[in-house]
């Protein structure tokens, strides 16, 4: 007898064989408008490799085995190590050999490099997002290195430099590859850096003795960490290594690792310094100026991590909407839902167009108007973009219904992964007081802002309205009113370009959306059918 009770059908395919790049239109014109149009060919090279259900595999595989620390060797020694699967180090590994972690300083006389390196960051973080931490604080704290570095480790500058991941346990003058972490915060403090406890005591030799902790110690397997310590001329910051440069290991001991919601692939720990050996970057006292020259590109990177995701999450809702059937149609012709992901496609054209405007300003650090204007926008940035992550993984969610639910999508781990974006780095409120302190602090913000609008002045009302009341509150701006002006602040950045570079119907449609107090009218057919071609790549 046949016991078969049901043929299983009307069950759409994973996404697992597309490419991140190519299939992404607002990216691939981003690229070629900030002057990166050169990567486009490797992009799409990359985009292809990445969009493979092996390398989603390996995305898949380094969350379900997360690292693990191993205090002592078998016969008792103490190791302080921790052990990553193998899928781990195969990400680091192309991560690496794509330099999204040192393209704008090898590439340095290359226009648009820093453009480049963002879309890169872009399609890898589509996969696997754990292991951009890393990348990240690698790729912050080099230009710096590169300049600070104490002579008793130059030998480290080419392996900065270099595309190579090496994960061997040697003193960093002999490695091919070199990752960078930092130790700011503290249990009494947090965000509050300016309470750190950690001494720091100069020794004959002009090296310090550490003592004290960090309650958030990212990354521990680095080969050096960025360690903020009181000396005896205030908050300083010091070049930690794990290994000294004979091979023995610094008095760096870590405590225990991090059991986090989400970013599970990556280790984040806590650790304690027994007279750690470290060694100045910058005078004694500057240690804030100091790790402010990081701040900006960490943060970009949390909200061009939290865009990516998002990016993810829409093309996994898309890909199911065009294959699952519904009272007779395909998911993505029935109206409704054609109205919630038009809206989700087009709430990302203008993310992508303003993340690498943001990028392009990044890439221009000889220009004091490009970095004024990033220095404004990326915590607004930060703040809005991360934020708005979290509800958007959940829509993407709820397209698939329960079975985006379960773990056998990859949208419960987007969703996860996006709170890390918004509390790393400085939480919302810290980025709403940045934003106050770059007005505050820069007159010159407000005839930035000027031209921004003058640009696009006249295009659509809405716009318009918007701007005028972000004027009124610009004039005085009160830490109470921090998260408003952030967020107007952001939406006024994103619809300058949308209508600067996007089609009438496009911009205008975003408009309505994000700026017409009463939400919005209903998107059109003609600009719903615009931004999923977009957000497909034109194929359906």
């Amino acid at each position: 007898m046949d016991w078969q009770t049901h043929t299983v059908f009307n069950q759409p395919n994973p996404l697992n064989n597309s490419n991140l790049f190519l299939s992404d239109l607002a990216l691939c014109e981003a690229v070629t408008r900030h002057d990166a149009g050169w990567d486009s060919e490797l992009l799409a090279s990359i985009g292809q490799q990445l969009g493979t259900a092996e390398s989603l595999e390996l995305g898949r595989l380094a969350n379900v085995h997360p690292p693990e620390l191993i205090r002592y060797d078998p016969q008792g020694q103490r190791l302080d190590d921790v052990r990553f699967h193998p899928a781990w180090h195969l990400l680091m590994q192309g991560l690496c050999a794509n330099r999204v972690h040192n393209l704008p300083w090898e590439e340095t006389a290359r226009s648009g490099s820093f453009v480049a390196r963002a879309a890169r960051f872009m399609l890898h973080a589509q996969v696997e997002a754990g292991t951009l931490c890393p990348i990240t604080m690698t790729f912050a704290a080099t230009p710096l290195l590169l300049k600070t570095l104490p002579p008793l480790f130059s030998d480290w500058h080419t392996a900065l430099l270099s595309d190579r991941y090496d994960s061997h346990q040697i003193a960093g003058g002999q490695k091919r590859g070199l990752l960078i972490g930092m130790g700011m915060t503290e249990k009494q403090g947090g965000s509050d850096v300016l309470s750190n406890s950690t001494r720091a005591e100069r020794l004959a030799d002009d090296s310090y003795q550490l003592t004290g902790h960090k309650w958030f110690y990212s990354v521990p397997q680095s080969d050096a960490h960025l360690v903020l310590a009181q000396a005896s001329s205030g908050l300083t910051c010091f070049f930690v290594p794990r290994l000294l440069p004979d091979g023995t290991r610094n008095a760096i001991r870590l405590e225990r690792l991090k059991d986090k919601l989400g970013n599970r692939a990556n280790a984040s720990s806590e650790v304690e310094f027994q007279q750690a050996l470290g060694w100045p970057i910058g005078e004694e006292g500057d240690g804030i100026r100091q790790i402010l020259k990081m701040g900006g590109l960490t943060r970009f990177d949390c909200a061009l991590g939290s865009h990516s995701l998002m990016r993810r999450a829409l093309s996994v809702a898309l890909y199911h909407a065009f294959q699952r059937q519904a009272f007779g149609r395909n998911l993505v012709d029935l109206p409704l839902m054609r109205q919630v992901l038009g809206r989700m496609a087009l709430q990302l054209e203008g993310q992508t167009a303003f993340i690498f405007r943001l990028a392009s300003a990044w890439g221009l650090p000889h220009s004091p108007q490009q970095m004024l204007w990033a220095r404004l926008f990326t915590p607004a940035a930060k703040f809005a973009i991360c934020k708005a992550g979290i509800p958007f993984v959940a829509e993407a969610m709820e397209v698939l219904g329960g079975i985006g639910y379960c773990e056998e999508s990859e949208l419960p781990r987007l969703y996860r992964e996006m709170p890390v974006n918004s509390i790393w780095e400085g939480s919302g409120n810290i980025m709403c007081l940045d934003v106050l302190r770059v007005l505050a602090k820069q007159p010159e913000t407000m005839a930035l802002l000027l031209d921004e609008y003058a640009e696009v002045k006249g295009q659509d009302r809405h716009f318009d309205r918007h701007w005028w009341q972000l004027q009124q509150r610009l004039h005085k701006p009160s830490e109470a009113l921090g998260r408003e002006i952030s967020g107007q602040l952001y939406l006024f950045g994103v619809g300058a370009q949308m209508l600067r570079y996007g089609s009438p119907p496009i911009s205008q449609a975003w408009c309505r959306m994000m700026l017409d107090p009463r939400g919005g009218a209903m998107l059109s057919e003609q600009v719903i059918s615009e931004v999923l071609g977009r957000a497909t790549g034109g194929v359906r």
